[in-house]
């Protein structure tokens, strides 16, 4: 396999070439946080941590779960809800709900994203789950899902409770999903709204303070201390911060997103379709096919980083026919001994059989004819 890859694909390493970027061997600011993480929106690659898989509280944050798993479960935005007395009076921040009041879907997640709603946490469970119970059930597969291996959800609400954990890192790959799903991409970079008779106004203030905050949410209890989640856009390039028991979450924030802008840069590392090699094809119209990165890649690199490139392929050689689009491998990326992350390879045109050449058992009965 590695033989095959040293013929075939040409440019085994990509060099950053970066301009503009922090100095080498700059040091990330220091934090309040307990835990705390700066995550490549993007590639997912971790920039800064600091504790980052130790299980904390993480308070109302648990909403961005809560608000993904409302968002996958089928139900349309629109939906109007009537709300029942178990889902009122709920201790902490609430949009004051009333038993038998109907209100829209969308206006739950809003109350629950922004004024953080503990009681539209419930009531979106509980509309969207069937039970509360449920609900957290399904909170609870998405996390292994997502790969947060250290995370536990017993409410949709992030009250404080036994069991109910998660780390900096979790998080983060929590965010990152949130970020994929435009409503709720949407629905957090919202300043302020009005839906029916409520306003609901963000509780997150970096979206005045720091140009290019784009969410996500905020969180706190006297336990869990101040909790948030955030992400920042510029020049092309997401960056996501988790704080967990942050004295000083704001200040945290923009700290670590200064810290992560100036050091490093958006680089395009692979484009859906763009070919990358090709594998040789028997039976075929056409000797080999070409083969092609499946998916973009697009990475913060900083100054003089090198990223070495490796295939991992499942085909050494392929027969036709050949259809377009058939995963055959990945391309592993990595920086150093690190992974950073894996795009599919995938063939990148069909290979027509070539039905005038014998093939099969006539095939074998032919060769041996002519071999007489």
């Amino acid at each position: 396999m590695k033989r095959l890859f040293s013929l075939i694909l040409a440019g085994g390493m990509v060099w950053s070439g970066l301009s503009g970027a922090r100095a080498e061997g700059a040091v990330p600011p220091k934090v309040s946080a307990a835990s705390a993480v700066l995550m490549d929106g993007a590639s997912g690659r971790v920039l800064y941590e600091k504790d980052a898989h130790a299980p904390r509280l993480i308070a109302s944050t648990t909403k961005l779960m809560t608000a993904l798993t409302a968002l996958e479960s089928g139900h349309d935005l629109d939906e109007v809800v009537t709300i029942q007395r178990a889902w009122t009076g709920i201790e902490g921040s609430s949009i004051y709900l009333r038993p038998g009041e109907e209100i829209s879907l969308e206006a739950l997640l809003y109350g629950l994203l922004l004024r953080s709603g503990n009681d539209a946490a419930l009531a979106i469970a509980g509309h969207c789950g069937g039970t509360v119970e449920e609900f957290v059930a399904r909170m609870n597969a998405k996390a292994q899902e997502l790969g947060m291996a250290d995370t536990s959800f017993v409410n949709p609400n992030g009250l404080d409770a036994e069991g109910h954990r998660s780390t900096a890192y979790d998080m983060a790959l929590l965010a990152r999903a949130c970020l994929e799903d435009e409503a709720l991409a949407k629905i957090v970079s919202t300043r302020s709204v009005t839906l029916g008779t409520r306003t609901f106004t963000n509780h997150n203030k970096l979206l005045w303070r720091y140009e290019g905050c784009i969410g996500l949410k905020t969180g706190y209890t006297q336990h869990a201390g101040r909790t948030l989640v955030s992400a920042a856009r510029r020049d092309g390039m997401t960056l996501i911060c988790v704080t967990l028991d942050a004295p000083s979450d704001w200040a945290d924030h923009a700290a670590l997103f200064d810290w992560g802008f100036s050091g490093y840069e958006a680089r395009a590392l692979a484009r859906e379709g763009e070919r990358a090699g090709q594998l040789p094809v028997s039976g075929g119209l056409l000797p080999v096919c070409p083969v092609a990165a499946g998916e973009d890649l697009t990475a913060a690199l900083a100054p003089g980083e090198r990223v070495d490139t490796v295939w991992e392929l499942t085909e050494t050689a392929l027969t036709a026919p050949v259809e377009a689009g058939a995963q055959v491998g990945e391309i592993v990326y990595r920086i150093g001994t690190k992974e950073l992350a894996r795009v599919s390879l995938v063939t990148g045109g069909e290979v027509p059989l070539d039905l005038a050449e014998p093939s099969g058992w006539l095939g074998g009965i032919w060769e041996r004819i002519a071999g007489l």
